[in-house]
């Protein structure tokens, strides 16, 4: 993904967007967009939208129906969420970059906003465990692969699949280096080969690809 350069939220609320005022205290650009027809996503090709659940369409999993149609276009991820009433899972793997909770704390929320800004997925680490357990293990049964699969399988070094499996756990990139005695840049570059071999761009579409591959990819190792 290319740098950042607005945080776009769409705030069909009375009340004031007190994320963006929070954005903008420590250096970031953004606009507040009150009904999505507002929108022009051809304007500013380096955007990250952020809708707030509360106030907006929502489908039968709680997510915002403009999320869905922006998700295969742009960069989005959900504010104001209340935590019962959403689909944590449905949310990131239809492409939802992360979730702020209306009852989250200030500071957490900044910290979200910083780490998808920097390309990185903003869920629960329990979530994103539990789905990339389903793609890491071993390779011991090797049962009904397909052609791709294996390909894709033979194609992931020992390094490769150690990272998918600690990227898995929710650790960052940094906490990756540490673990692996490698560093920060090494990581970013295995990460950068696993999106090449698995034709996917970043940790979303990686997840999305271990789903679309979960009979196939059930035990990797």
């Amino acid at each position: 993904m290319n740098a950042v350069n607005e945080l776009i939220f769409v705030h069909q609320l009375v009340t004031p967007c007190h994320l963006a005022t929070l954005a903008e205290s420590i250096g970031l650009n953004t606009s507040v967009v009150k009904h999505p027809s507002e929108l022009d996503l051809n304007k500013n090709a380096n955007a990250f939208y952020l809708i707030a659940q509360k106030g907006a369409v929502l489908d039968n999993k709680g997510i915002p129906l403009l999320a869905n149609r922006l998700v295969p276009h742009v960069p989005v991820a959900l504010y104001q969420v209340e935590r019962q009433s959403l689909d944590q899972e449905a949310a990131l793997l239809m492409g939802i970059r992360g979730l702020l909770f209306a009852d989250q704390r200030m500071d957490l929320k900044l910290t979200g906003l910083r780490k998808m800004v920097a390309d990185e997925l903003w869920f629960d680490r329990t979530l994103i465990s539990r789905m990339f357990r389903q793609l890491v293990g071993k390779l011991d049964d090797n049962v009904n692969l397909s052609p791709e699969a294996v390909t894709m399988l033979e194609s992931l070094t020992s390094r490769e699949r150690t990272i998918i499996q600690l990227v898995g756990s929710g650790a960052r990139n940094k906490e990756i280096a540490g673990q692996l005695n490698i560093s920060e840049h090494t990581v970013k570059a295995h990460v950068s080969s696993i999106f090449r071999k698995t034709h996917t761009r970043n940790r979303v579409e990686l997840l999305r690809w271990a789903q679309a591959h979960q009979s196939d990819f059930s035990l990797v190792g």
